[in-house]
């Protein structure tokens, strides 16, 4: 009787110990809890990248998704703690001018992870950083404007000169001297990531001095370029459709290779603190040129050869677009 009770027991011990582990495959199937923490509103340009893809993953059902849009700088932390707190095991977010805060906040949370647009490193052992490095559709994107440009004049609106704005500035830039040696550019920096009215009004002083194509790094600078009757080129999202007759082209950001990485590494148990860069580049399908739709028969014949032929040298390794993070000049 004793024999047939121990049997029991280390039966019932190892049925135990079966249930306890079998979850632990499972937890690959379930949704994970991910949240978003946003500056600005999500329609602006680089976090609207970020929340498109992050609401793909939750329309095939991958995760549970929920964001903070317009949060201050000064509250960024305490929003950071309260994801953390509910359980997110995935924050999402842009940590450029809450680097301390944020960096903070991973330790105290070592189990959970993030993953934050940043100018900084990773840091063990949760802290994850990403940017939007689309150097190469810019550089391509340079090379149609001064294609289209008929003063060779280009007016250059950005939000603040950082690193992540500066090096796509200077790889247009560098990519518009190609086609034309002799290019102008009028530089400005509007000092705001999200104010349409400010970056028109800059983009009108541009026009007035001359210049007839727009790189309208951020929002209200086509506007200005569609009253004028000028021409712009956009920047990580395609707003041909929004203006057919103004927008040549774009240097796109998709983000969703950098989230599916990410996610991946989350349902396996194996994130860590890493540099997702590489996953905006034209390689990894995080960046491209935009199609020149409205355009495709007002480009000249040439440029858009040229332009191909570079395209096709970027992806084959043969050519490299220089990254300079200066901040760029009017010359």
């Amino acid at each position: 009787m004793n024999t047939f009770s121990r049997r029991g027991l280390l039966c019932a011990a190892l049925a135990t110990a079966a249930a306890l582990l079998a979850p632990l495959p499972a937890l690959a199937q379930q949704k994970i809890k991910v949240a978003a923490i946003y500056t600005v509103p999500v329609e602006q340009q680089w976090v609207s990248r970020i929340h498109k893809a992050l609401n793909a993953a939750k329309t095939r059902g991958e995760i549970d998704y929920v964001f903070s849009e317009n949060v201050s700088n000064a509250d960024y932390e305490r929003v950071m703690r309260q994801y953390a707190e509910q359980g997110n095991s995935f924050i999402v977010g842009e940590a450029f001018a809450v680097e301390a805060a944020a960096r903070k906040v991973a330790k105290d949370y070592p189990k959970t992870s993030f993953l934050l647009g940043s100018s900084g490193k990773p840091q063990a052992p949760n802290f994850s950083v990403f940017d939007n490095f689309i150097q190469e559709p810019a550089y391509l994107s340079g090379m149609i404007a001064a294609g289209v440009s008929k003063s060779g004049h280009i007016g250059m609106v950005g939000g603040y000169p950082i690193p992540e704005v500066n090096r796509l500035m200077h790889a247009f830039m560098a990519g518009a001297q190609e086609i034309n040696p002799k290019v102008k550019f009028t530089v400005s920096f509007i000092g705001s990531w999200f104010d349409p009215p400010k970056a028109k009004e800059a983009a009108f002083a541009m026009i007035d001095k001359g210049a007839d194509v727009l790189y309208a790094e951020r929002f209200g600078v086509s506007d200005a370029a569609k009253e004028k009757g000028k021409l712009a080129i956009g920047n990580v999202i395609n707003t041909q459709a929004q203006y057919p007759d103004t927008v040549v082209a774009s240097a796109l950001w998709n983000m969703e290779p950098t989230i599916d990485a990410a996610l991946k590494k989350v349902k396996e148990g194996k994130f860590s603190a890493e540099d997702y860069g590489q996953y905006s580049t034209m390689k990894f399908k995080g960046s491209e040129l935009a199609p020149l739709g409205s355009f495709e028969k007002k480009v000249p014949a040439e440029v858009v050869a040229k332009v191909k032929a570079k395209e096709k040298a970027i992806l084959d390794g043969k050519f490299v677009v220089k990254v300079v993070e200066t901040e760029p000049k009017s010359n």
